[in-house]
């Protein structure tokens, strides 16, 4: 096993374990955290026209707004529906950029989705840390209205 081998697996398990100790707010900030990330180095690739490396991230991005998506609890939360329609309308938008390979697009879902990070950051910064379990997303009334 050579060293860069040996290194990449350490990190692929230290990120796996930060993934299933995490908390839920935590979860949904790492998610919108690398959602961000897949939509900027999806810009790039495509200003570079690296379709190849484009088209992964773009897909990639649209499988956590699908995730997003699909744990947005309705019953709980009043915005939840608005919210459902902007990720409706952002997946639309980054299956777009990737057939016409448009820049342009993928900066509208940048801006579009930014926002939404910092604003759950900072949720999740509210939520308090001790007594915060899994189970706790799931109830009526869970912490940020995802389960």
């Amino acid at each position: 096993m050579s060293l860069t081998y040996g290194m990449a697996a350490k990190r692929a398990e230290y990120a796996r374990n930060a993934v299933l100790s995490a908390t839920p707010a935590r979860l949904l900030t790492m998610l919108y955290d690398r959602l961000l990330l897949d939509l900027s180095r999806a810009e790039a690739a495509q200003l570079a026209a690296n379709w190849p490396v484009a088209s992964e991230n773009l897909v990639h991005a649209q499988a956590i707004v699908s995730e997003l998506t699909g744990t947005l609890r309705t019953d709980v939360w009043d915005g939840a529906e608005n919210l459902k329609a902007l990720y409706a309308y952002s997946l639309t938008t980054m299956m777009d950029a990737n057939i016409h390979r448009s820049p342009e697009r993928t900066r509208e879902c940048i801006d579009l989705l930014e926002p939404l990070r910092l604003a759950w950051h900072e949720a999740a910064a509210q939520v308090p840390v001790q007594g915060a379990t899994p189970s706790a997303a799931m109830t009526p009334g869970g912490t940020l209205g995802v389960g």
